[in-house]
Formats: structure tokens, sequence, C-alpha cells
């Protein structure tokens, strides 16, 4: 057990052998960035090699619940391709073979792999959503899916690529998919608790019970204000944030024209009463279900899980997504541009980070460098749930402090590439 009193944090947790500069990163990042808790959990052959949190709170622990936003997104593609692995969806077929009313408004040529590639031409509702309508037997009431049904799509005017992140509304057209063909009809909130959060021992609420709310850590996002002044800051007179004011402009300068090409400008918000990111808080939100956006878990479940995904579905002696899944997942890589830059998303909807080259762009170089050959997503402002299937890495890194200004997850992504030096010295 590695536990140390810095400043006015207490950092714990245990690392394996070979691992001790993730701990030494772990706990220079702590001293040094706007942190309030953060959690840091890396699964190397299936044996957990990276167990460290930190808190200036001493009710957080490693168990703690947080929202990790839409690191929640690779947890829904994993709960698709156990259908596809038991012959019940294909992601070539059309979503109305599945869900015929899905086809209203001009929908019925759109499928499932169109929806999971963030290409769906959805990104955005012309309503804003109940979060009692999110509550699992409402959803079962098809109060969601009426919605979606008389939704037309909408792709950028200028035309070029389809692909538009699909950042909350993707997980609720993708739960109605999943219950009309899951055989007991569950909704993706009830097949993660039975079949991966009870069997693997972990958490993976998308729905959190009354009586799990007391488990929950708040996310606290750092206030634009804060971000502005603190990246003026020279890291020698104690910048708290991981880039500088210069590094973030360029950032923005780069992402500016993409952003405008969007269709989700000027659209409401995507629920009723929502302001700010400290919406994500209420209960009555946390106890729905929104898949791609309101995921509750920690870093010992999320990187559990991804040692699973990172051995081709399997921990130990149990198989939770089969050969034929989690293959079908990982497959037909497309790569195109997307509001961050150019994302390789698999059929099944997951990124695939790959090695940069001469001719890739500052922002492939920040989305991908250090990550290289992890498969998976990340949330809003921090959290990463990734997996590594050639070297059997699985990876959680989960905060509270959101930092929405570090738009590629780039502090958690000095771990992983801290991971990558260690498995590399090792199996030298």
């Amino acid at each position: 057990m590695h536990n140390k009193a810095n400043g006015h944090y207490l950092i714990q947790g245990t690392v394996a052998p070979g691992f001790e500069s993730v701990r030494d990163l772990y706990e220079r990042k702590m001293q040094t960035l706007e942190e309030k808790s953060t959690q840091l959990c890396v699964y190397y052959k299936d044996e957990k090699v990276v167990d460290l949190w930190a808190s200036q709170d001493d009710s957080f622990s490693p168990d703690s619940l947080i929202n990790v936003f839409s690191s929640g997104k690779s947890l829904e593609t994993i709960a698709m391709a156990s259908l596809v692995g038991q012959g019940l969806l294909s992601y070539a077929t059309k979503i109305t073979d599945y869900w015929p009313e899905f086809g209203h408004q001009g929908k019925q040529d759109l499928t499932v792999a169109e929806l999971m590639r963030h290409e769906a031409g959805l990104a955005a509702f012309d309503s804003s959503l109940d979060t009692q309508d999110l509550l699992t037997e409402n959803i079962k009431q098809n109060k969601v899916g009426k919605v979606i049904e008389e939704h037309a799509q909408k792709y950028r005017p200028n035309g070029g690529s389809r692909r538009e992140y699909h950042a909350i509304t993707r997980g609720w057209i993708v739960n109605e998919v999943f219950r009309r063909v899951e055989p007991a009809g569950r909704t993706i909130g009830e097949y993660l608790r039975e079949n991966i959060g009870t069997p693997l021992g972990v958490d993976a609420i998308v729905g959190v019970k009354q009586d799990e709310l007391n488990r929950r850590a708040l996310v606290i996002p750092l206030g634009f204000k804060f971000m502005f002044w603190d990246s003026l800051r020279p890291k020698f007179l104690g910048r708290r944030m991981e880039l500088n004011f210069f590094q973030l402009v360029a950032k923005f300068i780069r992402l500016v024209p993409m952003m405008r090409d969007r269709t989700t400008g000027g659209t409401p918000a995507p629920l009723k009463g929502m302001h700010g990111i400290q919406f994500f808080n209420e209960p009555a939100l946390a106890m729905g279900e929104t898949p791609s956006a309101n995921t509750h878990s920690n870093a010992r479940s999320l990187a559990k899980i991804a040692a699973m995904m990172s051995s081709g579905g399997k921990f130990g002696d149990q198989e939770f997504l089969n050969e034929a899944g989690w293959t079908a997942l990982h497959s037909e890589p497309v790569k195109a541009a997307m509001g961050m830059g150019r994302t390789i998303f698999t059929q099944g909807g997951i990124a695939h980070f790959t090695p940069c080259d001469a001719n890739s762009s500052k922002l492939d170089e920040a989305f991908n460098t250090g990550r290289e050959g992890f498969y998976g997503w990340m949330g809003l402002g921090g959290s990463i749930f990734q997996w590594h299937p050639a070297h059997r890495i699985g990876f959680g890194y989960v905060p509270t402090s959101l930092n929405v200004a570090d738009i590629l997850n780039e502090r958690g992504k000095g771990y992983q590439a801290e991971v990558l030096r260690c498995i590399d010295r090792l199996n030298k």
C-alpha cells in the first residue's frame, strides 16, 4: 500500500514492480494540476498493476462512483456487440429491420454501423427530453423512442463527412435498438448490471439506484475564468493546467472551422432544465439512462472491463463477449473528419488510436500520440476507458475535476504513454 500525504492530497494505492514511474507521474500531476479527486487503474495481462487514488476529500475512495461522461459510449458498444455475437444483430443491417417505426421522416436506410460511427444525422434533437422519460420503466414505454421515431436526419449543409459527434443522442438511439433486439427486452442499463457488473464484480451503472446515490463523488467543472487566467501563468509560477494559453489557442484555432461546420448549433438543450455541466450531478438525471453521457463507474471497474476486452472478451475462465462479437466490434475501421479532427471508428462504434506519420496534423498527434494501439473512447473533462489488445492492457482513469479545455483528454493520455513505456522496458 502506498499512502502519501502530498500537501492537502492523500495519495493512496499500489503499483506492481516495473510500474513505479506511473506512480511517480501520478504524484507529480496531483502536486501540480488543479484536481479535486482522481482514480487511476491499469491491468496488464489480467493482473492489476496500477491502483492509485487521491483526493482532498477523505470520504473519496477507489470505489466512489463518478460520472464518466462519454467513456460510457464504449460500454454501450459492448452491449451491442453481445447481440452481434449471438447472431441477433448485424452492423450492416438497416435499423428498421429491428425497429420499423424508426424509418419515419426518411430514416429508413440508416444502418446500425452508421449509427455506431456517429454518421446517423441525429447529433441533436429539436426538442428537449424530460429526465423522467429516461427512467428505465419509461424508456420501456417508448417515451424516448417516440421522439426518435418522429425525428428527421440532418447533415452538414455543405456536404463532406457525414460523421458528426453524437455526444448524447447516440446512447438514447442505441438503447432503443438494443431493447428491441435483446431477447428479454432489457435496456442497456439492465444488461450492464446483470451481464457485466455482477459477474465481473464491477460498477458499470447506467441508471443509478436510490441506494447508490450516496456513493457518488460529484463532478466539478473548472470555470472558464479560472482556465483562462491560469493558462497565462508560466509553469514555474505554478500553472495548474496541463496546457498553456498559447497551446490552448492553437488547438481551438484548428478546431473552429470543424466546430462551425455542424448541425447542433442553435438546437435546444438535450434535456429540460439543463444549464451547465453541473446539471449532470442532479439525482433525477443520474437515475435515468443516458448511456453515452451519464454512466457512473470508477477507474477500478473501467480498467477491469477494459482488461476483459483486451483479452478477447474473457476474464479468467469467464466469457463476457464471444469471439464473433469481439471481432465484429473491432472490425471495419473507417477514418473520417469529426468535430475534433479525423477519427477512426469501427463498425461497432469504438475508436482506434493509431501511430501518426509525417502527413498527420497537430490535432491527429494530440489525439493519438501516447495512446497508439488502444481502442475505446474517453469522456468530457478527463475520463478514459480504453484497452490495448496487442499488449493486453486495460486502462481506466477518472477525475472529478472536469477540465473541458482538455478537449482530447491529454492529461490522462500522459498516464497511457507512461504505461506503454513501462511495458516496453519490461519486455526488453
